[in-house]
């Protein structure tokens, strides 16, 4: 039975706000990233997998989940990419490992090269890393951004409920209600729309331009049925980074690490294992 029940139960204080936070398992340090439209929920059947062997680091992204964002700050991968660097030096971690998600992707690869957060290994899920990225569902929330501020409550939900669907190759109702709930309301619904107001390819640009300078080991692993970003997405991301490990999972969307929490976690270890 898939486990539906996660919160974060941790706070942590971080420059750009609060940031829900947790850790569990003991053994060499793991940071995973989630990415838009999830939060750390996505991660739920990963981390006891994970957890066995390491220790896991989840958050919650400011402005996703449980984390709340100080008034006038934007979410944006500039932002969550400081905001891991607070963590890991909250956390008091060396080299961990950091494995992203989507736009969690773009954070630690921003974290590792701009922000100069030292990475053990680099694992990039179906990331948004390399541009244009943006989906053309997202472009047109950013060209009409007061539309979908304005538009109401429940013509919104109508329209995000299915588009969450559509992350992953399979998702029960039991899920994709826990993805949407966050995003439920009037408060749900401007936190959503900031989020997409705030996420831009600019964010990434400074970064990718480095990613020939990337020396910790790195694996590329992705959905073999991901309608948001193509596997030869992935297929140029790896080709980008020296030595980078191409992985598919097969059957799996976007939501990479919810239709199959095993095999992704199979992938990660042997990966991690591997590069010991």
């Amino acid at each position: 039975m898939r486990s539906t029940h996660w919160r974060l139960d941790q706070r942590v204080r971080v420059s750009g706000g609060d940031v829900a936070t947790g850790v569990f398992g003991d053994g060499p340090p793991v940071v995973l990233v989630h990415g838009t439209p999830a939060w750390s929920y996505l991660w739920r059947d990963v981390v006891p997998l994970l957890a066995e062997r390491f220790a896991v680091h989840v958050w919650d992204l400011l402005g996703f989940g449980d984390s709340r964002p100080d008034p006038g700050i934007a979410p944006s991968i500039a932002r969550q990419a400081r905001t891991l660097a607070e963590l890991v030096e909250h956390w008091g971690l060396d080299s961990p490992s950091l494995v992203g998600h989507d736009i969690g992707g773009g954070t630690v690869i921003r974290a590792h090269l701009v922000e100069r957060v030292p990475a053990r290994h680099l694992a990039l899920l179906d990331a948004a890393v390399i541009g244009p990225w943006n989906t053309p569902f997202t472009e047109h929330m950013q060209r009409h951004e007061q539309a979908y501020r304005t538009m109401p409550q429940h013509v919104f939900a109508d329209i995000i409920a299915p588009r969450i669907r559509t992350a992953a190759h399979r998702m029960s109702d039991a899920s994709a209600a826990a993805y949407l709930a966050p995003w439920a309301g009037e408060d749900g619904q401007q936190r959503w729309i900031d989020q997409v107001a705030a996420i831009g390819f600019e964010d990434t640009r400074e970064a990718v331009a480095d990613l020939h300078w990337i020396t910790a080991p790195t694996l590329v692993l992705w959905g073999e049925h991901d309608e948001w970003l193509a596997p030869e997405v992935g297929d140029r991301l790896a080709a980008a980074i020296p030595g980078a490990r191409r992985a598919t999972v097969a059957g799996a969307g976007h939501f990479i690490a919810e239709d199959d929490p095993q095999g992704t976690a199979a992938e990660l270890i042997r990966f991690f294992d591997g590069d010991r």
